[in-house]
């Protein structure tokens, strides 16, 4: 490991942030439906072992001094688990998702009953097609957004329009990484990301804004490796990610492997299951 003393001033500088969380148990998680490249109906799922890996990404959560709230799972909603897509919080406002596909459609509004009863100064029904955190990726001073499988483009100037901040759209091209949150991780005030996963001109526009990101290997982005969630200096993410790890510890972040290898036969790992209530000016 690098030593701190080692690192750039503005890498030994990480500190974590207390962050504030929203998840729900897999209760009911089960692959009865097939709406990705990674889900499989012949192959068994073990919700038991589901049930304890989700139990130990919430411990590491607050064991590093995090806040996790907890939504009530809805039999018959086997995704529900998956809380980054049931909408998007930010500062006072929250905006609850529109699923594409039937299956999941009813976890928009389960999530919206959640959020309403919180105490949002704003809540709303998104009107296009959005899918929450997967595909809107919140930074300081911009919101990141995929478009190409789930969330429409419309979506993209929702969103804007009432967050009221700057939204860069990015177009995703491989059925694969068909959430943004699967190709692309929030460091603070830069990023981690798998190039090929985006259309040429939206490769090159990340390159653009994101000089000194992380480039995610093959090996890394094929075990879900950019899924994962930041609090300034923690980085929790599937512990399968090897170089990527290695990479993080180099820019002096500090790598909580988790293992979420039942919740991949659904393809989700540690951020699909962790939907954020950020801070205006903070990732």
């Amino acid at each position: 490991m690098t030593s701190i003393a080692t690192l750039p001033v503005q890498e030994s500088a990480r500190r974590p942030v207390s962050r504030r969380y929203l998840m729900c148990r897999p209760e009911h998680f089960e692959v009865t439906y097939a709406i990705n490249p990674w889900m499989d109906t012949a192959e068994p799922v073990d919700r038991a072992l589901a049930l304890a890996q989700w139990d130990a990404l919430r411990a590491a959560y607050e064991a590093h001094g995090h806040r996790v709230e907890v939504i009530d799972p809805v039999a018959g909603l086997p995704d529900m688990v998956f809380a980054a897509n049931g909408g998007l919080a930010i500062g006072d406002r929250a905006l609850s998702a529109r699923f594409a596909n039937p299956e999941r459609a009813d976890e928009g509004p389960a999530y919206h009953r959640w959020l309403s009863a919180q105490r949002f100064a704003d809540v709303a029904a998104a009107r296009e097609t959005n899918e929450g955190e997967g595909d809107f990726a919140i930074t300081p001073t911009r919101i990141l957004a995929g478009t190409g499988f789930r969330s429409a483009r419309g979506a993209h100037q929702e969103v804007a329009d009432f967050f009221e901040m700057p939204v860069v759209s990015l177009d995703l091209v491989d059925p694969r990484f068909y959430h943004l949150d699967t190709a692309l991780m929030v460091l603070g005030d830069t990023i981690a990301y798998y190039p090929a996963a985006f259309s040429g001109p939206s490769a090159r526009l990340l390159a653009q804004l994101y000089p000194d990101a992380i480039i995610a290997t093959d090996e890394d982005a094929n075990v879900l490796g950019l899924n994962g969630v930041c609090d300034g200096y923690h980085v929790f993410m599937t512990d399968r990610a090897t170089e990527l790890t290695a990479r993080l510890r180099e820019r002096g972040y500090d790598p909580v492997g988790i293992d979420l290898s039942e919740l991949l036969k659904s393809g989700g790992s540690v951020k699909c299951c962790t939907m954020e209530f950020h801070r205006r000016g903070q990732d």
